[in-house]
């Protein structure tokens, strides 16, 4: 790409000392066509908000002050700021009245401001660091009054034009609002990131107008009176257009949503990094992945999610601020801040909610839901359980169905069960409640009191065989007949005078009693 260097009236050039730096960032604009409450700034992408993405890129400038201008929907922005930028200064423009009086007001609430100001729209996520940092030390290694960065691209519709003059210096940038059909058909457009020498900037923002199509002051009409008085600008261009795309609405996020997706995507494999479908995963810029681990189809990584080398991940997949361990595998899951041990097994369709901690090899399986749970190292919950506010110690397994009652519609109590524990089906903890080591729990059990270790714990009614009673009362059903073929005991019902169908096995010798009905055994 073509790079112009600024030098002075006389034709020489200098190189200068690093100066000072202070970073404006403009997010004052309401962003009408996004069609939203939400300020423009504000509006997220891949793991950080428009104006996230920006502060981001200039961070590697080690600037003095960082300021950005607020308007609509200031309080929020002020508030994300304080977030995720504490350092910065917000300043509000009440009226916009341009990008010109914007940044007048932001000089002025910093008035001891020196050396290098780098200006920069809060509506550019995609411009790297890397590239900011090539835009201001080309400005301040040519002493330039000022410097823009301009890009290249083929369809130049409703952006501002680097005009040139015969031998390829900058000349002005104008708007497109009040740009001749000449200008209008050039190519290089402004990219709505600039370098001034505060001292200049600070005279001529003091000398702009609003005579032009939208009544406002344009800082880009500073290049022009930059010119006019022979100050040296300069023009830096940037090696990939697609960096200084910005956003007006809804769709236009999403492009730059699938850009910012692919450029991560890339950079993680070209890492070492296998994404089985590019196309369908999305990563945060805010993820970390480590090298040969697998990202199949269908997986979103959000957050401040961490992936262990060799770990697998997806198809189907959502995590978000959850850390898993190296050799981990994670199938159809979603998980919100957990924690997945190294070689621990998740999923599939598994709920993993706040505070859930696996241990190495522990695994959470089948249509399992877990909170505030942590599971020892090599513990099982394979399947259909939910398990919340528990401890489980190391090598237990929990049976299916299993369901830690947590909740006594007041407060939340908790379980723990030991290591080498064995937890029957169908089993309900009532919190709290504690299991020992080596325990054991029969089926179909509610747990109410403590389980000392090694005790079997049997937390059920009788069993109950009410003979015959699919003879007499379902008579003439597929039942029926297939008891009947099977040599049901319909004929010993009968012959027990007075038995009835609702005679219960209640005696110690196992002999029916009167009185049930039978509902008892349904």
């Amino acid at each position: 790409m073509r790079r112009q260097t600024a030098s002075r009236p006389d034709g020489s050039s200098s190189v200068s000392q690093p100066r000072a730096r202070t970073v404006v960032v403009l997010a004052a604009g309401e962003g009408k066509r996004m069609k939203s409450a939400l300020p423009k700034v504000l509006h997220p992408l891949l793991g950080r908000t428009l104006v996230g993405h920006v502060l981001a890129a200039t961070g590697s400038l080690g600037a003095d002050r960082t300021v950005v201008v607020v308007g609509h929907g200031a309080d929020r922005v002020e508030a994300h700021l304080a977030g995720i930028a504490p350092a910065a200064t917000p300043v509000l423009q009440a009226e916009q009245n341009g990008t010109g009086h914007a940044v007048r007001i932001a000089l002025a609430a910093v008035p001891e401001t020196a050396g290098s100001v780098v200006v920069i729209n809060g509506d550019v996520p995609l411009l790297r660091s890397e590239t900011v940092d090539q835009l201001v030390a080309a400005h301040e290694a040519a002493g330039a009054a000022a410097t823009v960065l301009a890009a290249a691209v083929d369809n130049p519709a409703g952006l501002g034009r680097i005009v040139r003059d015969h031998a390829g210096r900058l000349e002005r940038i104008v708007e497109e609002r009040d740009a001749t059909p000449e200008q209008r058909a050039i190519r290089e457009i402004n990219a709505g990131s600039y370098v001034f020498d505060a001292a200049r900037l600070r005279a001529a923002l003091g000398k702009l107008s609003t005579d032009n199509d939208q009544g406002e002051e344009y800082l880009t009409d500073v290049f022009g009176l930059l010119v006019d008085a022979g100050e040296p600008v300069g023009v830096h261009v940037a090696d990939d257009a697609t960096e200084t795309l910005g956003c007006n609405d809804r769709y236009e996020l999403a492009g730059l949503r699938r850009l910012l997706r692919d450029r991560v995507n890339e950079r993680w494999m070209r890492s070492g990094v296998t994404i089985l479908d590019p196309a369908t995963t999305w990563i945060d810029v805010t993820v970390t992945v480590e090298r040969d681990a697998v990202i199949d189809q269908n997986t979103q990584l959000l957050g401040t999610t961490t992936i262990g080398a060799e770990a697998t991940v997806g198809p189907d997949t959502t995590l978000i601020d959850t850390a898993v361990g190296a050799g981990a595998t994670v199938l159809r899951t979603h998980a919100v801040g957990a924690e997945i041990g190294p070689e621990a097994s998740v999923g599939p369709y598994a709920y993993l909610r706040p505070d859930t901690r696996l241990a190495r090899k522990a695994k959470v399986g089948t249509f399992v839901e877990t909170k505030k749970a942590t599971i020892g190292e090599g513990s099982k919950i394979p399947h259909l359980s939910y398990v919340g506010d528990a401890t489980i110690g190391e090598q237990s397994n929990i049976g299916a169905a299993t369901v830690f009652v947590n909740y006594d519609g007041v407060a939340k109590h908790h379980t723990t069960i030991g290591s080498h524990a064995r937890t029957g089906a169908d089993n309900m903890f009532v919190a709290p409640v504690e299991v020992g080591d080596g325990a054991y729990t029969a089926a179909g059990s509610v747990i109410i009191q403590d389980v000392p270790p090694g005790a079997m714990a049997v937390a059920r009614g009788q069993q109950r065989n009410v003979d015959g009673w699919v003879l007499r009362k379902r008579a003439g059903t597929a039942a029926a007949d297939a008891a009947r073929r099977a040599g049901a005991a319909g004929a010993e019902a009968a012959r027990r005078p007075g038995a009835d169908d609702g005679g219960a096995v209640d005696r110690a010798d196992g002999t029916v009693g009167p009185g049930a009905d039978d509902g008892a055994t349904e």
